[in-house]
């Protein structure tokens, strides 16, 4: 298990826009490892990663973004919740490699990071 806690403080330190950026990170690990069955339990552990994202990122957005978030974490845990079911059908894996993919998309644009140049971003780190 990790100290989600002390991962906390560390991913808190840093911008919205890097934030934004680990948690579309993360997102797109559960579309590219869920094709493998010896990866479940990593795929789940970026199911967590990604909720603790959200909930770290969240609190310092503007209240529409923070909400179209928390609908993601919601969403999350509810696979969370049913992980096993949804590993043993290849139909609901699909569906969600395929919104994990579009909620990745969405979040790396949010950071605004593609537009950034790399010198700004690594300053600013």
């Amino acid at each position: 298990m990790k100290d989600w806690q002390e991962r906390q403080q560390s991913f808190s330190r840093y911008k919205v826009s890097f934030r934004l950026g680990n948690l579309a990170s993360s997102l797109a690990h559960i579309k590219s490892f869920a094709g493998n069955e010896s990866h479940k339990e990593l795929v789940k552990t970026f199911v967590e990663e990604s909720k603790f994202f959200i909930e770290w990122t969240a609190v310092d957005m503007d209240i529409d973004r923070a909400a179209e978030l928390a609908d993601m974490q919601i969403q999350l845990a509810r696979w969370q919740l049913t992980w096993d079911r949804i590993w043993a059908d290849p139909a609901e894996l699909v569906k969600v490699v395929n919104t994990a993919k579009l909620w990745s998309d969405r979040v790396l644009d949010m950071s605004g990071l593609l537009n950034e140049p790399v010198e700004t971003i690594m300053r600013e780190l």
